[in-house]
C-alpha cells in the first residue's frame, strides 16, 4: 500500500472514530489494520513530530501563526512541582451503612378508588 492511501485511511479512522477493522474497502486504503500498523510505524520513526515541526516552521515563515493566541496544557508541558495532589475518591467496596447511590424513594401504588 502506498503512503498516500495509508494516510487517507488513517485520517478517515481518526476523524470518524470508527474501529480500524471497519475501514470501508471502497476507500481503497487497504485494510484498517494495515493502516494502523503504518500509523504505529510512523509514530515510532518520529514522522508525526517532524511533520508538526515542518508545518509550524512554514506557517511561521508565512506569518500565519498568531502566537498571542497559543495555549498550552499539561499534556504538552508538565506542571511545575508536580501540580496539586489528586482529590480523595470515595470507596466503592462493601461497607456498613446506607448506600450512597440508592435513594429511598417509595414504590408508588394505585389508589383503591380507581
Amino acid at each position: 500500500m502506498d503512503d498516500r492511501a495509508a494516510l487517507t485511511g488513517i485520517l478517515f479512522v481518526l476523524r470518524s472514530g470508527i474501529p480500524w477493522e471497519m475501514l470501508p474497502a471502497e476507500m481503497k486504503c487497504g485494510c484498517g489494520m494495515s493502516c494502523w500498523r503504518r500509523l504505529r510505524d510512523w509514530q515510532a520513526a518520529g514522522v508525526w513530530r517532524r511533520l508538526h515541526q515542518v508545518l509550524l516552521e512554514r506557517l511561521q515563515a508565512a506569518g500565519e501563526i498568531d502566537w498571542s493566541r497559543a495555549s498550552v496544557d499539561s499534556a504538552s508541558v508538565p506542571a511545575k512541582k508536580g501540580g496539586l495532589p489528586p482529590a480523595r475518591t470515595r470507596r466503592t467496596g462493601a461497607r456498613r451503612g446506607p448506600s450512597a447511590t440508592l435513594s429511598p424513594t417509595r414504590v408508588s401504588r394505585r389508589s383503591a378508588s380507581f
